[in-house]
Order: C-alpha cells, then structure tokens, then sequence
C-alpha cells in the first residue's frame, strides 16, 4: 500500500517550486492564482528569496504548501494514495492532495494559520527545543516537574522529541533533560511554541475559518496529527485539524500506525527528504521515494 507524506515548516529552501512553474501549465497556473489569493507575490519569494524572506511564518507555511499540493496536481493520474498524512502544516497539504479541500480554501487556511500563529508568538516570549537520545516519557514527565509551560510538541521518530513552551520553562526543562542523559537538549530558531497551549489565540482565529469552510470525504483516510490513526470523516477531519495548533504532532505513533495498517512504500510530496528519514529511523529497510512530475 502507497502512503503519501507532506512536510511541514522548516523543509522550505530558496529555488523551491521553480521547476514546476518553468515547465508544467497545470503548475504556472495553480501558482498565478495563488499570488492572487494571497495578494502579494509569493513565487518571486520561493524562487529567488533569501532564507530570511523565507523564514518569516507568513511566507514559509504557504510556501511549503504550495510546492506540496502543486507537486501532486501535477502527478495527475499517478497520485493514487492508499493513505496520507502531513507533518503539522503538510497535513493541510495533504487534505488538498486527498480532496477533502480546495486548493483556493487549503491556501486561504493556510495564509490564515500562519498569520494567527505569528501573533501569538509574539504575545509571549516563547520558543522550543529538540531532545535527542531520551525516552518519550522521560521527557514527558520532566516537563511536567517544570514550572511554567512547558510540553511535548513533536513526537518525530522514536528518541527524538521535540518540546514548546515559555522561554523561562524550556531552558529550564533542557537543563534537567541533559541531567537526565538527554544526547542532545537544543534550542531551536523558532518564532515561537507551536503545538502548546500559547498557541490557544491562534487556535480560536482558525477555529472560525475551519468551522466557515467546506470539507468534503477525501478519496483516501487521512492518518492526522492528533489522533495518529485513520481519518475520512469531514467533521472529525476539522475537529483535529484545529486541536492541532495547540496539541502534540504525534509522528512516530503515525507512522507506526500507517505500517501497521499495510503501508509498504512512502512518497514525500514536498520540499526535503525529512520525512523518508523519519521513516528510515522506524525501519531502516522500509522504501521511500520523493514524488516526481
């Protein structure tokens, strides 16, 4: 059984998506019209911006979902999925690529998220780090010994996890992690805690926009972040897509559960190759491909 994957933030790199405008119709138009959407020209960005323009939250989150979904419109009678699923951003990605969603809607709830989630950011010093070589429930239970925010925010293969929270909280839980045997406890350059409570207002703006927008039965189950088991039900799709913004990104339970439901094979459908490697730490021996126009 094929499952298709999509990335989430951080994937994105200067160049991306060029390819595709240069060379496929069905690309160039879907990428024009984006620009239109979102009212200022994003491709110039994607194909020629430095890293900072591409860093800022309003211009990568769309970015990667563009190169994702315009990627697998351009596969046309290829793009046959048994399964998807998206890590955080990739899983609107992978609602437009399963038709459960419009690209004009994806992109309008794309552009949306992004911004909510930059204000949030900014109300609070906040940020988050990758902890490497330490069981999930370690790291869980020395967060919750920690006062303040701080929580597991990406379960991204088993002995990496990645926590979010208040500044103050995170720095503290990094300093017991690496007393704890933590390989690693590393800051990240992130705007802010994605995938914890601070991200309550962002969660409350999307909430509105989801809840306005029409989801319809994807060609195939969606595995989502926050149950990390099978979805086809619109209501339930747009229920965890928004308790998402604000719970963990359960990554290596997906992944566990899509080889457990018969996933023989993984296509990333993206900027990067993260996803593959995750996959490889799960099983080294397990294939995995990049989709290709």
């Amino acid at each position: 059984m094929k499952a298709y994957v999509f990335p989430g933030q951080g994937a994105q790199f200067s160049g991306m998506g060029k390819d595709l405008y240069d060379n496929n119709d069905i690309a160039k138009e879907l990428f024009n019209k984006a620009n239109e959407i979102l009212g200022f020209d994003i491709t110039k960005i994607m194909f020629s911006g430095s890293d900072e323009e591409l860093k800022q939250t309003k211009v990568t989150q769309p970015a990667i979902f563009l190169h994702s979904t315009i990627l697998a419109a351009c596969l046309g009678g290829d793009f046959q999925p048994d399964m998807v699923a998206g890590h955080s951003l990739g899983e609107l990605s992978a609602l437009v690529a399963n038709k459960a969603l419009s690209f004009e809607d994806g992109l309008r709830i794309v552009s949306k998220r992004a911004l909510a989630m930059q204000v949030a950011c900014e109300k609070e010093p906040s940020t988050m780090a990758a902890i490497i070589g330490l069981e999930d429930e370690v790291v869980e239970n020395i967060c919750n010994e920690v006062d303040g925010i701080v929580v597991a925010a990406n379960y991204n293969c088993p002995g990496q996890l990645v926590i979010s929270g208040a500044v103050p909280a995170v720095e503290k839980a990094c300093e017991l992690l690496t007393e704890a045997g933590a390989r690693r406890a590393l800051l990240l350059p992130v705007g802010g805690a994605f995938h914890s409570p601070l991200m309550e207002s962002a969660r409350e703006e999307l909430s509105a926009v989801i809840d306005a927008t029409e989801f319809k039965t994807p060609i195939c189950p969606v595995y989502q972040n926050v149950t990390a088991s099978a979805v086809s039900d619109p209501a339930e799709i747009k229920k965890n897509l928004v308790t998402q913004l604000t719970s963990p990104v359960r990554w290596t339970q997906t992944m566990h559960a899509m080889i457990a439901d018969g996933a023989s094979e993984v296509i990333e459908v993206g900027p990067g190759k993260v996803l593959q490697g995750l996959f490889k730490k799960v099983d080294r021996k397990f294939q995995t491909s990049s989709a290709e126009v």
